[in-house]
């Protein structure tokens, strides 16, 4: 017999490539991190003698969720300026806590808060855009989880960086050491927005990102003051700003991508523009709802982002993949948009696109690695069980999710954490909530 590290025997696998199996009474035998094989069980157990086995009689195996665009950190200021309009929660909530609070300490606690609530929601890889990316690939390779570490790139001074120039060489610079072939971390830049860089700045960021080979990641037409503002101090929208200086092109990220018009999506398209559609922050905000519809016809590869949990507040794919699916049939007027299976590629297969590691995680498949979720379906919430991939999408929570791997990784063993402590991140950030409560009261 062929040893295998790990035999996971569920009820039913959702593979997700190739699309729309839904596989029942099979298994998947893992080994040194990777996907072994995907076959019946009585198959699998004539042919693997595993380390350890795994049975779950009620639940679904899905690849593990990619969260392609969030805030990690941000955690600590859930809740902070609720029920505000995107300029003002931008101009007179967060920004101002930033410039107080932001710091090393700060990243490292909010993004261990952060990745315990996406590994128990089956998040196994997540895109951050944050100050202090370094802090966040520690923690991340102290924790496990995979990640795309983006880092931010303006004209304005920050904690981290004080112009565009030391944003571009720190970035430079993590993109080389010690992340250049790291297992768990990938590297980006990530521009805050295109109002928050001048021409020549653009510029120098397309520079390095081509002499680096890096992708770029960007909130863009977020908001129609956000396309006004432009027009204005410009003369150009976003989108122009961004072609002009030759970022449009396929290792281009646009996050929320709500505004645009036929002709940008169509440029999108021919250039091979991935979206991260954050339907939850965008309704929270009022920024508007992207048309997705429109979007996957024109053949644009769109993932799935929660944003940060200021602004959303919950960093839920299971809760994106149903306010997407809902959404794109409320807009387009056509109850068949964006199917069940739809919304879990956009949250899986499509996310690992959108960040360039499609070839490694985002589907069941032998060779790629265990990036895996399995997802009690027993729950009262999800029963009876007609349809496994919609059960997914329209009926399930977060909390169903009863174990995770990454890289083969058991991290969450039928709803227990194997290498965090939850409750050590909930009294860190009952620290900081006490910390900013007190000064929020002084002022």
């Amino acid at each position: 017999m062929q040893h295998c590290d790990t035999l996971i025997a569920p009820r039913w696998c959702v593979p997700v490539a190739p699309a729309g199996g839904v596989l029942e009474g099979h298994a998947v035998a893992v080994s040194d991190g990777r996907i072994a094989a995907v076959l019946p069980l009585d198959e699998a157990r004539a042919r693997f003698q595993p380390s350890v086995s795994i049975e779950r009689p009620r639940h679904v195996l899905i690849p593990g969720l990619v969260n392609a665009h969030t805030h990690a950190a941000m955690t600590l200021f859930r809740g902070l300026a609720d029920d505000l309009p995107l300029e003002a929660w931008l101009h007179e909530g967060i920004w101002p806590a930033e410039r107080r609070w932001v710091s090393a300490e700060m990243v490292r606690d909010g993004t261990g808060l952060a990745v315990a609530e996406m590994l128990r929601g089956g998040i196994t890889c997540f895109s951050d855009q944050y100050f202090f990316p370094e802090i966040v690939a520690e923690v991340a390779t102290a924790l496990s989880v995979r990640a795309v570490v983006a880092t931010p790139v303006a004209d304005f001074p920050s904690a981290w960086a004080d112009n565009a120039t030391e944003y571009l060489q720190k970035g430079a610079d993590l993109v080389h050491d010690p992340y250049a072939d790291h297992p768990l971390i990938a590297t980006a830049f990530a521009p805050h927005s295109t109002l928050s860089l001048s021409d020549e700045s653009l510029s120098a960021l397309r520079v390095l990102a081509d002499q680096l080979d890096a992708r770029v990641q960007i909130h863009l037409h977020e908001s129609a003051a956000e396309v006004e503002v432009s027009l204005r101090d410009t003369g150009k929208r976003p989108f122009e700003r961004l072609a002009g200086a030759g970022l449009v092109n396929r290792s281009l990220l646009a996050v929320h991508a709500v505004h645009l018009t036929g002709d940008e999506l169509r440029q999108f398209a021919e250039a091979g523009v991935c979206i991260a559609h954050c339907p939850n922050s965008n309704l929270k905000l009022a920024g508007g709802i992207a048309p997705v519809d429109r979007y996957l016809k024109a053949g644009l590869n769109v993932a799935l982002g929660t944003d940060g949990a200021a602004s959303n507040n919950l960093l839920d794919m299971f809760s994106e993949m149903r306010s997407a699916a809902l959404l794109a049939k409320g807009v387009s007027g056509d109850a068949s948009a964006l199917p069940a299976a739809g919304a879990l590629s956009m949250a899986t297969i499509a996310g690992a696109r959108a960040l360039g590691l499609e070839r490694h995680i985002g589907s069941i498949e032998p060779g790629k690695l265990a990036d895996l979720a399995c997802v009690d379906l027993g729950t009262p919430n999800s029963q009876p069980v007609y349809d496994v991939v919609s059960q997914l999408v329209y009926a399930t929570r977060a909390d169903q999710v009863a174990d995770v791997w990454v890289g083969g990784r058991h991290l969450l063993d039928d709803g227990r954490f194997t290498r965090l402590d939850p409750a050590a991140a909930g009294a860190r950030a009952d620290e900081w909530r006490a910390r900013i409560a007190s000064a929020s009261a002084i002022q």
